[in-house]
């Protein structure tokens, strides 16, 4: 059997979740086991998240892997080595961190590898209602002081998006109704820069995902595969779609394609 490039989306892919967050959530031991035989077999494994890499570092290593594509594709890391981070262009998040102000929407961000947000606006929990990570409240917050931001919150809830021009020039995902995230959404294009590091085919890339932003990891390059848990949209562009996150789904497929 030729070397397969497997990327795994991690929420609601790689895990079942079991509360209102992310957080709240757990690994099927099959999809462990299944993770073990590729490896066994001699397969090529990595994560493949939204998340940045200060987010998903402890869960690569949880999983018994060393490599990942993170921050939406804009970040590689290879045998626990991150490689590269590229952050959002600041000059659009400084623009569209203005016109928020001007109305009335509370921000915040991330402006480095770290699990630390910050904010000027004591509203910004009571808006967005989020535990996703701690976040600081610092009144005399300048973005404009920070070299890199790597992230953006805005607390805008569904259909207030077009009152904020400079949004569309950035990339923005929704995973809750009160607020979006401003991050990168290019899967894809960190598995080719990978792939390009390690000498890898595409034509031998697995992908496994379930949401929006996996539809940007899905390409005619390789084989797709879509939770049976994934939104209609996603499973429409799969090449396969396997059982749910929770009823052995990732374990299902490998075995229907012989990998384990």
């Amino acid at each position: 059997m030729k070397r397969k490039y497997f990327f795994f989306d991690i929420d609601d892919t790689l895990t079942v979740r079991t509360g209102p967050s992310a957080n709240h959530a757990y690994i099927p031991d099959s999809t462990m086991e299944a993770l073990r035989r590729l490896e066994e077999n001699g397969h090529f494994l990595a994560i493949c998240t939204g998340r940045s890499h200060s987010m998903a570092e402890h869960f690569m290593k949880m999983v018994g892997m060393k490599n990942m594509v993170h921050d939406g594709g804009n970040g590689i890391t290879i045998d626990e080595k991150v490689l590269e981070i590229k952050p959002l262009n600041r000059e659009d998040v400084l623009a569209f961190f203005r016109e928020c102000d001007e109305k009335g929407f509370a921000w915040g961000f991330n402006p480095d590898d770290s699990i630390r947000r910050l904010t000027r606006d004591e509203r910004f929990f009571e808006l967005t209602k989020d535990s996703y990570m701690k976040t600081e409240v610092i009144p005399d917050l300048d973005p404009g002081d920070y070299p890199e931001i790597h992230k953006a919150y805005a607390a805008i809830r569904p259909g207030e998006e077009s009152r904020v021009s400079s949004l569309s020039k950035l990339p923005w995902l929704r995973y809750q109704t009160e607020y979006i995230f401003i991050e990168p959404t290019n899967k894809a294009a960190g598995i080719r820069r990978m792939l390009k590091l390690l000498g890898g085919d595409p034509k031998e890339v697995v992908v496994f995902g379930d949401n929006w932003n996996d539809i940007s990891m899905f390409s005619d390059e390789w084989t797709n595969i879509a939770m049976g848990n994934a939104i209609p949209e996603l499973k429409k562009i799969a090449d396969y779609v396997t059982a749910r996150n929770d009823e052995d789904g990732i374990w299902k497929a490998c075995r229907h394609f012989g990998w384990i």
